[in-house]
């Protein structure tokens, strides 16, 4: 039985890369006995351009008959970026509850990475993001347009079950992983409602999954968050030493124009990530001011 695979190389690189995905897949399946059926589809800003769609009206069918979705990239300069993301991405997102945003950062051979001294296999963690809730929310509206009075709203929704259910995947993801470690980054110092409610929602799930009591985190480390951006872009990782020294703080909320252009491409929605595993980077750390807290969770092993 072969799996039926939507193909979307979408816009520019997307169409570079994704012959060659393809063929690592095709061997990926001959190795282990795994098939593929390609259903290639030409959704995207050129498709926009000719028919003012980025998808066609029967678009949720077409992806539901098939297994999984195989997505290249989307976007290109004559066509709005909100126009290529709300017209194919966030629909697919929110159509099928791709709640979970699941990006590997590593080093691989060949690669001359941002940080120093580091080498193939350093580098290994996991940035679980919020996929079809906060900042993505389609709440809001503009009022008085062209004029002095122009008034803007953008309204950023967080659900318990939403909150929940992405914790409870970077819990357990950790839990196949040898360090075993999650870490909860948020600007609670300077956004008032939602980040303490996702603070309190990752001590609430934490407990759950970690048998321990909610009152507080397993461990702590102190970052100030608007820096931590930027150090993103130097040190990706994240680690309270056991003997109380820092190794680096580099955890991403409010994402700088910098850090979207990063190889790695480290972005967050809502401001808030789960870090899912890192390396210890200390001997090139830079010196951090403890302004805004974060939680560091360990992970005992999964039962027997």
């Amino acid at each position: 039985m072969a799996y039926r695979i939507a193909v979307i190389a979408g816009d520019g690189i997307g169409r570079e890369v994704m012959p060659e995905g393809l063929r690592a897949m095709e061997a990926a399946g001959k190795r282990f006995g795994i098939g593929f059926s390609w259903l290639e589809l030409d959704w995207s800003c050129e498709l926009y351009a000719s028919t003012g769609a980025m998808m066609p009206g029967d678009w949720r069918d077409t992806l539901a008959a098939c297994d999984a979705i195989y997505l290249g990239a989307v976007g290109h300069p004559g066509v709005p970026d909100h126009v290529s993301l709300w017209g194919l991405l966030i629909p697919i997102r929110r159509a099928f509850n791709q709640y979970a945003n699941v990006r590997p950062v590593r080093l691989f051979e060949g690669i001359t990475p941002p940080v120093r001294d580091r080498s193939p296999g350093d580098i290994d963690m996991i940035i679980v993001r919020e996929n079809v809730e906060g900042e993505y929310s389609e709440i809001g509206g503009r009022l008085y347009a062209d004029t002095d009075r122009e008034l803007v709203t953008q309204q950023t929704v967080f659900t318990r079950v939403g909150v929940d259910r992405v914790m409870r995947y970077a819990f357990d993801l950790a839990r196949a992983r040898p360090r075993k470690r999650v870490t909860s980054a948020t600007k609670s110092n300077g956004i008032i409602h939602t980040m303490p409610f996702w603070d309190e929602r990752y001590r609430a799930v934490a407990a759950l999954r970690l048998g321990a009591p909610a009152s507080g985190p397993a461990a702590r480390f102190e970052v100030a968050a608007d820096r931590s951006a930027l150090a993103v872009l130097h040190v990706p990782a994240a680690h309270l030493r056991d003997d109380g020294r820092w190794s680096l703080a580099a955890i991403t909320f409010e994402v700088a124009e910098a850090v979207r252009n990063v190889e790695f491409r480290v972005q967050a929605t809502a401001g808030v990530d789960l870090l899912v595993d890192y390396v210890d980077l200390t001997p090139v750390l830079p010196r951090l001011e403890p302004l805004q807290p974060a939680v560091v969770t360990e992970l005992p092993p999964p039962p027997a």
